[in-house]
């Protein structure tokens, strides 16, 4: 028998390429259990057809206290007070308080009212590359792909587009998957308290002097006091600022590597901009931004692919595997921008479906449509070898992309 792969998602060379160990797992033990660093036990799912049922499955729970006996929740370290709101959002939540959440803010996010916003995210891309024009290089996730999507949320959410970096930071913070003390007490629990202060003033400040953004019409939900509490409006911005520029930010950055090392795929789309549509879904497919989702617990003992998962232990589904099983997609592991059958999972699926995917699809559509009109010489400054992926569980991007044009 074929021994299983190590897999270590802490671990900078398992990050640069994971996708050989992904295969190995799929092949050997597509329900395999790690350890994380802090010493609890994940269970990696990895194939495409066990990641889509359990996505749908709601034996499996978000919060872990509808999950878990009397005896495994005693077992919980308590949770530090900056971070009881912080999970107060619809990521976290399931049924009834799952459905109250994303009702308040789905109607933000339809196709059509997104679809409305294309010539003002078409204004953005078009200044942040009128910067950098004459510099004849970049860093293309500095100069570009966080600011793009991070200056779209924060517009919509009538948030100060000055205050980038800061979210940056505290969002790096959130992210990072660190679960040691020491991470804890020195950089999270920090920026965490200093994220949720500029949260509240921002509150008081709408309360005083609303204003007609989203930000604005969640305070009046939670004044109202029937849909809203103090700590789900602090979970729900939390959730919406983050998540509304993260992924983005590694569409358009993971995308744009999988181009630039794929000449052939890159000069279709150069050649017939008009293939921008299925080019995004098939980036999304092949190096999405998101590579395992967040954690899910199983509510009772449930067997997958002939392995029980015991009631109360933590879930985490392999999109970036499930993307590139065989048993789905033929030759998965080629990028192919003309590819039609293509029901990936990078947004999800269930209840839990990406709320931003229709904002994530257009301004990854433009970020890259409009990098390739106006600097159709772009190349990659250094090697693939060199560039250094960001540390963390769930999500899947570059610290940084240098190019030339």
């Amino acid at each position: 028998m074929t021994q299983t792969p190590r897999v270590d998602l802490f671990d900078p060379d398992f990050k640069a390429n994971p996708y050989p160990a992904y295969a190995g797992l799929r092949s050997e033990a597509p329900v395999h259990r790690v350890a994380l660093p802090d010493g609890r036990g994940i269970w990696l799912v990895t194939r495409y057809e066990d990641v889509s049922a359990i996505l749908k499955d709601e034996r499996f729970v978000k919060d872990y206290r509808n999950a878990m006996t009397p005896e495994q929740l005693a077992q919980i370290p308590p949770i530090p007070e900056v971070m009881k709101p912080l999970a107060r959002n619809m990521l976290d939540t399931d049924p009834p308080d799952h459905e109250r959440l994303r009702s308040l803010v789905q109607k933000a996010f339809t196709p059509r009212l997104i679809e409305r916003m294309r010539p003002r995210v078409q204004a953005i891309a078009d200044a942040l590359l009128d910067v950098v024009q004459d510099r004849g290089k970049m860093d293309l996730i500095d100069d570009y792909a966080f600011l793009l999507p991070i200056t779209v949320i924060a517009e919509l959410l009538g948030v100060s587009a000055e205050d980038r970096n800061k979210f940056r930071e505290w969002s790096n913070a959130a992210v990072s998957g660190d679960t040691t003390q020491e991470y804890m007490e020195q950089i999270l629990l920090p920026h965490m308290q200093a994220f949720t202060d500029y949260l509240r003033a921002m509150f008081e400040e709408k309360r005083k002097n609303p204003k007609d953004d989203l930000n604005s019409g969640l305070v009046r939900a939670e004044e109202a006091g029937d849909s809203l509490s103090e700590d789900e409006l602090l979970g729900m911005m939390f959730l919406l600022l983050i998540a509304g520029h993260e992924t983005t930010v590694n569409l358009i950055g993971n995308g744009m590597l999988a181009l630039l090392q794929h000449p052939v795929q890159l000069r279709k789309l150069k050649d017939d901009p008009s293939l921008i549509k299925p080019a995004i879904e098939e980036l999304l497919r092949y190096d999405g931004p998101v590579e395992t989702s967040t954690e899910r617990f199983a509510r009772e003992d449930i067997a997958i692919g002939g392995t029980v998962i015991p009631r109360g232990e933590m879930v985490m589904v392999v999109i970036a595997s499930a993307d590139h099983d065989p048993e789905r997609f033929a030759d998965p592991d080629a990028l192919d921008i003309t590819r039609t059958d293509n029901k990936h999972l990078a947004f999800g699926k269930g209840i839990h479906f990406c709320l931003g995917a229709p904002l994530a699809r257009m301004e990854g559509q433009i970020a890259i449509n409009t990098l390739l009109r106006r600097m159709p010489e772009l190349r990659l400054a250094d090697s693939p070898e060199s560039l250094t992926w960001r540390p963390g569980m769930v999500l899947r991007g570059l610290k940084g992309l240098p190019v030339e044009f």
